[in-house]
């Protein structure tokens, strides 16, 4: 009986046995008590909804299951009136039908009417038009015309689909349906994608609505001003003239109409461009004689394009790459800014339901008191003493946490609930004060003379039971708030398990105010352990209910209680077995650090959660915890807690799953770095131990660098750069000299890289963009004329950080194309964020001084090593890159050439100018740029500059679109293969195998095809061994994926031909030399397909060969041509085999059914020799 003794989940939970309780008898109870009268004003057959005759609803009431409330009197009055022989019509019959979205029914109603020949209008059209089965986001004007209610259209799947597109093919049993589910995966991703375009479009709805209302009113306001049209009002009256001529038979009028607008599809709304419903026709215009039409509550879908004539003439001369990259930024500014006005207006408007919901609960708490209520009190307080203090009423908003965003100060936590109440609480307690206080109630006794036991005994027949634990809680009435907070301990327990999982989440409110009030601390520990365990797998929104639960909880009892009650339950699910539960876990202990004593918040939830960071499998549950931590990052006020918060983000940068490390981008390093920003340590300890740390992996790895690791702590690094800057805008001498008053300009939208969160923007940071804008006016002229003297955070960045970052660059080797793309992007992001004018006085100089490009230095490269690491990619790709201006693409152009030309004349490796244009050739913006650089290489006086320009060739092809390398790369490398230098000739042959193997144009193959030729045949290069081996190595790294047809016809002839005159080649090491490559190359080639033609005609021959040569010069390579050469043949004779069986198979297809099942048993037989073949046509002896 007691409440303490019941373990509320002793009965099953799942959802099969919660599937298999009986609610018809709640159902029944619900009808029973409502009746007829109790109609929901939202049916559609309560006559406020519809208004057909009564017939028809009689009609529905009796085959409809859906309907509820009609009592059967009133269907037999209806009959008993004559109103049932009423005949029902059949359009009546399928617009209710398709009213109540029955719409296979409708569809098997409108096949038996068509074969019937009764075609019905009404279902004919609306079986014809497919957008009455899109969701979309109101309900389309066919399904308003058809009288759908409120519930919209269907989804379109594959058992409703409309008459005119149904494909019967589709379900046939000897279909290909593979074509058939290729084209439903496109249909639905073409919807989704339609669906996106107007999720992004419908976001300027409301400015189109405001500027059609200020329309209006100035119409209004002076019927003769007529403003020019406008192209959206054009398309749309277009769209209109050509609908009314079409209905009115005007054919030829709306053919000519739309050849004059061959612009417009007149068969698609969509494409006047608004997200809106169509307007009435013209006819319908006409008639409302200019009236006001109600304006659309849906959202607009506008059409945003610029004329041609807008456009500045600065804006005209820009190049197009430079265009496309600005406007794409613009762009994804603009996408950003609509992301936080949405949140924005999401945030004010759920302010705005906290609101209403808070001045209903007041007008409902606040209420006049009776006449007689003042008097009867005054009597009852002078003649008693007053009542002890009892817990407050339920008055709505002790629970609601939504009436601040922020948590109580620290004076008001401490305070009980009791003291939180207003004082119209305890008005509305007074009548509640008078019912304790009345006397027992007295009921009339008859004048009857029955014995007790007699009176006893006769009601004993009233079926009563109080024995039950149920009985006895029911035959209980409580008189006041505490015997109810009572009576919910001892029933909730009993009612959870009995309530369907879908639905356990309405008794929240109800655990959390029993839990709030109860007086038992046994019995509150038990529902707040009810609470936790409510769900078994809570889902999102199931946990972020229980939630918000448990922070109201903790805003109205106080610290000290969350950290007695709620922060046990939380310990106890942290090994659960469920993710969904440790994720539960994981999201309360951040969303109740506000409301914890310090002392608890930096000792025992930050070590719960760093157990769970270090020991969970889960990576959802590993993300909540990273943002937890940073919420513990953003309340923590204890310096020597920054070790292990340091630690702690070392540990989740290295995490293996993609979204922890997103989210210690994003929420864990903004928040630390702000709290080491207080401290003062972000300059002085944060970077150097992070620079450190890199410092010494470089040291580690001179054998083998750790990639993964360089990645982890450059990408902090990178995440601290907006924190760095508010630093240094913040602590300038020009700080106090900013005036929020005047007109500050905006910021521009390319000014700063595009955040991963709000957390990284530096006008969160900072606290506004009016601020930020104000400090930036300020920066730039503080770097342009005054400088940097008593500008100490922007000294330590300039003359510390940028020189160690540097000199770390240098020590890393350009082969590491990792290291050298995060370098790069570090530095993008620094330059961009600190602005051109400090990436002009301040970066470039320290590069240029570390580079040394000047013509002394040509020939001392010794002295200038720094040329062949890091540096030029990182300077190149990563500072000159930042800005797009035409002197920004001249200086990275001017350096590209200078690092080319001082490589080549200095007989340097070519690794950091490859680098560089692997990194930049990734962008088709620098592809000009890049092909201007190679030009100047080919017309450049110096052979090795020459021999340079022709091996980048090489590395750019693959990525520069045909008619680049038609128009640009093939010319160049043309006129380099008739250079008076045999070696710049030799140079561009990889360049034209990479064209060979990536090109498809049929011209350019055969020119290219052409030059290889002239090199192979020419006389004047038949003793050239360095030409000789680089077509071999390049047949060799080409031929696998060039064209089938290119190596058939040109590869394997002249490798042939090559191998086969180094037979005779009389010079050892040249010999050598060749076999070796021509290993390499025929080692390549074996793997492909090749016919048997040119197995037999040619790969074999070259084969044997190069396996002449091998057998005296290098006998372990004689030993695998011969395997290769031994398959070869197998292949060859494998085929003729095939062949020979497949005319055997022709013969016997001939002969009779017992002759066949011979030949066969006889084929079965047979090995892979060929000579055992003729034994199957031998006459038995």
């Amino acid at each position: 009986m007691a409440a303490g003794s019941v373990n509320p989940f002793n009965l099953s939970d799942s959802e099969d046995e919660a599937e298999q309780r009986p609610e018809n008898g709640v159902d029944a109870e619900r009808s029973l008590s409502d009746g007829a009268p109790g109609l929901p004003s939202n049916n559609p057959f309560s006559p406020q909804a519809d208004a057909e005759p009564p017939a028809l609803l009689l009609f529905i009431t009796r085959t409809s299951p859906s309907v509820e409330g009609i009592s059967a009197a009133a269907a037999d009055a209806a009959m008993a009136s004559g109103l049932a022989e009423t005949r029902v019509s059949v359009d009546m019959i399928a617009a209710q039908l398709i009213r109540d979205q029955y719409i296979l029914t409708a569809l098997e109603f409108h096949t038996e009417l068509l074969e019937s020949g009764r075609e019905l209008p009404r279902l004919r059209d609306y079986f014809s038009n497919p957008g009455n089965f899109e969701r979309q986001s109101g309900t389309p004007p066919a399904c308003k015309d058809q009288g759908l209610g409120p519930g919209g259209p269907l989804n379109r799947a594959g058992s409703i689909s409309t008459l005119d597109s149904l494909d019967f093919a589709r379900y046939s049993d000897d279909g290909n349906r593979e074509s058939d589910e290729r084209v439903a995966v496109l249909e639905f991703e073409l919807r989704k994608a339609k669906e996106t375009i107007q999720a992004l479009r419908a976001n300027l709805t409301q400015a189109a609505e405001g500027d059609t209302q200020e329309r209006n009113k100035n119409y209004k306001s002076d019927p003769e001003i007529q403003e020019p049209i406008r192209p959206l009002e054009k398309r749309a009256l277009n769209f209109l003239v050509n609908e009314y001529l079409l209905k009115n038979e005007c054919k030829l009028s709306a053919i000519t109409f739309s050849d004059e607008n061959d612009d417009q599809d007149f068969e698609l709304w969509d494409d006047v461009g608004l997200n809106i419903p169509k307007p009435p026709d013209l006819l319908q215009i006409y008639r409302n004689c200019g009236s006001a039409l109600p304006s659309p509550r849906d959202t607009v879908d506008i059409s945003v394009g610029v004329e041609s004539g807008e456009l500045t003439g600065n804006y005209i001369v820009q190049k197009p790459d430079l265009l496309q990259q600005q406007q794409t930024e613009m762009v994804e500014e603009f996408e950003y800014q609509i992301s936080l006005l949405n949140e924005e207006k999401q945030s004010l408007a759920d302010q705005v339901k906290k609101l209403q919901s808070e001045i209903q609960s007041l007008r409902r708490t606040v209420s006049p008191p009776p006449p007689d209520q003042g008097s009867h009190l005054n009597s009852l307080s002078s003649s008693s003493s007053p009542p002890p203090p009892r817990p407050p009423l339920d008055n709505g908003q002790y629970l609601d946490i939504r009436r601040a965003s922020e948590p109580d100060k620290p004076h008001t936590e401490s305070n009980p609930p009791t003291q939180t109440v207003s004082s119209p609480t305890h008005t509305s307690t007074q009548p509640h004060a008078k019912l304790k206080c009345r006397g027992t109630v007295v009921f009339d006794q008859p004048n009857r003379k029955l014995s007790p036991a007699f009176q006893q005994a006769l009601l004993s027949f009233c079926k009563m039971s109080a024995d039950s634990r149920l009985g006895a809680e029911v035959s209980r009435i409580a008189d006041n708030e505490e015997s109810v907070m009572l009576m919910l301990g001892r029933c909730l327990p009993h009612i959870v398990p009995n309530v369907l999982l879908a639905k356990r989440e309405e008794l929240i409110p109800l655990i959390l105010c029993t839990a709030c009030l109860h007086p038992e601390p046994k019995e509150r520990d038990q529902l707040l352990h009810i609470l936790f365990n409510l769900i078994k797998r809570p889902d999102d929104e199931q946990r972020r209910m229980i939630l918000t639960g448990c922070v109201a909880f903790a805003r109205h009892v106080g610290p000290t209680r969350v950290e007695a009650e709620l922060l046990p339950q939380c310990w106890e699910q942290i090994n659960h077995k469920y993710s969904e539960r440790r994720l539960l876990v994981a999201e309360a202990c951040g969303a109740l650090a506000p409301y914890l004593p310090k002392e608890i918040r930096i000792s025992l939830v930050l070590s719960m959660l760093q157990q769970m960071l270090a020991e969970d499998k889960a990576d959802m549950v590993r993300e909540a915890v990273v943002k937890s931590l940073a919420i513990i990052m953003g309340y923590i006020d204890d310096p020597d807690k920054y070790s292990q918060g340091f630690e702690l983000m070392l540990l989740s940068l290295g995490d293996p799953s993609e979204r922890v490390v997103s989210a210690i981008h994003q929420v864990f390093i903004p928040a630390f770095a702000a709290w080491t920003t207080e401290l003062g340590i972000l300059q002085t300890t944060l970077f150097p131990s992070l620079l450190a740390r890199i410092e010494k992996l470089l040291k580690q790895g001179e054998h083998g660098l750790d990639e993964h690791k360089l990645h982890m702590f450059l990408s902090a690094l990178q995440s601290l750069i907006p924190p760095l800057f508010s630093v240094v805008i913040q602590n300038a001498p020009f700080t106090h000299r900013v005036n929020l008053q005047g007109d500050i300009p905006p910021i521009e939208v390319t000014r700063f890289p595009r955040p991963a969160s709000p957390l990284q923007d530096v006008a969160t940071v900072v606290g506004s963009r009016e601020m930020l804008g104000g400090l930036l006016i300020l920066y730039d002229y503080q770097l342009e004329h005054e400088g940097t003297t008593g500008w100490d955070s922007m000294l330590w960045v300039v003359n510390q950080l940028l020189p160690q970052l540097i000199e770390i660059v240098g020590r890393i080797t350009v082969t590491s194309t990792t290291c050298v793309h995060e370098f790069s992007r570090f530095f993008w992001r620094l330059c961009r964020t600190f602005g051109k004018i400090f990436t002009n006085t301040k970066v470039k100089p320290q590069f240029q001084e570390i580079l040394r490009l000047s013509e002394e230095n040509v020939d001392a490269l010794t002295g200038n090593a720094v040329l062949i690491k890091a540096t030029v990619p990182v300077y190149a790709t990563g500072v000159l890159t930042c800005y797009n201006q035409d002197e920004d693409r001249k200086l990275l152009v001017g350096f590209l050439e200078d690092v080319m030309t001082t490589l080549s004349l200095s007989h340097a490796p070519l690794d950091s100018l490859k680098a560089s244009f692997i990194e930049l050739g990734a962008n088709p913006v620098y592809h000009e740029l890049l092909l201007t650089v190679l030009w100047y290489g080919v017309v450049h006086t110096s052979a090795l500059v020459r021999c340079t320009a022709a091996c980048m060739f090489e590395l750019l092809v693959k990525g520069v679109n045909e008619t680049l390398v038609a128009q640009r790369v093939v010319p160049a490398l043309i006129t380099l293969s008739s250079d008076p230098e045999i070696s710049v000739r030799i140079s561009t042959i990889p360049a034209f195998g990479t064209i060979m193997e990536t090109v498809t144009h049929k011209e350019l193959l055969e020119r290219v095809k052409m030059q290889l030729a002239s090199f192979l045949e020419d006389p004047q290069y038949q003793d050239q061994h360095s030409l000789h081996m680089e077509i071999i190595r390049t047949f060799g790294r080409v031929g696998p994926n060039t064209e089938p047809r290119f190596r058939d016809e040109f590869v394997l002839p002249h490798l042939h031909k090559l191998a086969l005159g180094n037979n005779a080649q009389a010079t050892e090491r040249k010999r050598i030399d060749i076999a070796t490559q021509l290993f390499e190359a025929y080692s390549a080639l074996s793997c492909c397909f090749i016919s048997e033609e040119l197995m037999v005609n040619h790969f074999l021959p070259g084969l044997r060969c190069l396996r002449t040569d091998m057998e005296r010069l290098s006998p372990e390579h004689e030993v695998i041509l011969s395997s290769m050469i031994k398959e070869g043949e197998t292949k060859v004779e494998n085929r003729g085999i095939g062949q020979a069986e497949g005319s055997v198979s022709i013969a016997a297809s001939l002969v009779g059914e017992d002759a066949k099942t011979k030949f066969l048993s006889k084929m079965g037989q047979l090995t892979t020799s060929g000579a055992m073949l003729a034994n199957v046509f031998q006459r038995k002896k």
